[in-house]
């Protein structure tokens, strides 16, 4: 099975790999990997996809893109033992000190979206940053989410939802939203200005950035957050 590059991730320095075979099992509403819109599709032909340690030496390993690290843990830590520099993905706020490498949480997936987020008390030293899934109708969990954490001096990634059917938008809120190409896909995505509006909300806070540009460009290429934190994250874990 040849590898499959991300065409996000592309000229980033950053490369992308899921062990597991399948869809992830945390089904949450409105992920890419869900839908079916996956540059891997048909799933069940290309995954697992797993660049070699060529293809992978000098870049950073982004280790579940469209999977869950803490789905088969041990497994996963297994299969990435031969990548010099990766950090996993999950949106489970479990083990993540078992981790071998840095680890992002997701802090609201699915259904806690609009509503709730998970709380770590006393965040491990590879916890590298922490996602936030970002709508225009969910700003007091988002505030709440970045206060909890960059009190706790742990890097706030504002993500920001894109959707595949605007009925799945709450109708006052389709005014902020657009059709428009995402890499390789059309979503109804965030306006500028209202992704302007909402990140400067936080312009005083040097914790918290936006994963891509909205508006401008979603590429790894110009945004940097991953890079940035990884390498912080492994520094921090030395002491």
């Amino acid at each position: 099975m040849s590898y499959i590059y991300n065409p996000k991730t592309k000229g980033s320095g950053i490369i992308t790999a899921i062990p597991q075979k399948g869809r992830c099992p945390n089904n949450c509403e409105d992920c890419f990997f869900q839908n079916g819109r996956s540059y891997l599709e048909p799933l069940e032909e290309n995954l697992p996809n797993m660049p070699s340690k060529e293809q992978a030496r000098g870049m950073v390993v982004r280790v579940n893109d469209g999977n869950d690290s803490n789905n088969q843990q041990a497994f996963v830590i297994e299969a990435c033992k031969k990548y010099d520099h990766k950090f996993y993905n999950t949106s489970m706020p479990i083990y993540l000190d078992h981790f071998d490498a840095p680890v992002v949480l997701t802090v609201n997936p699915g259904n806690l979206v609009d509503k709730n987020f998970w709380k770590i008390d006393t965040p491990p030293k590879n916890l590298m940053y922490v996602r936030v899934l970002t709508n225009t109708w969910n700003a007091e969990n988002v505030k709440n989410a970045v206060a909890f954490y960059t009190k706790k001096e742990i890097p706030t990634i504002l993500t920001f939802m894109a959707y595949h059917d605007h009925l799945t938008i709450p109708f006052e809120h389709r005014t902020h939203y657009i059709l428009r190409k995402r890499t390789i896909n059309e979503y109804f995505a965030i306006k500028r200005s209202s992704f302007l509006r909402i990140m400067s909300q936080f312009k005083e806070n040097p914790l918290v950035f936006s994963c891509g540009n909205e508006g401008i460009t979603s590429s790894c290429r110009f945004c940097g957050n991953c890079l940035r934190e990884y390498f912080a994250t492994v520094e921090r874990m030395k002491k």
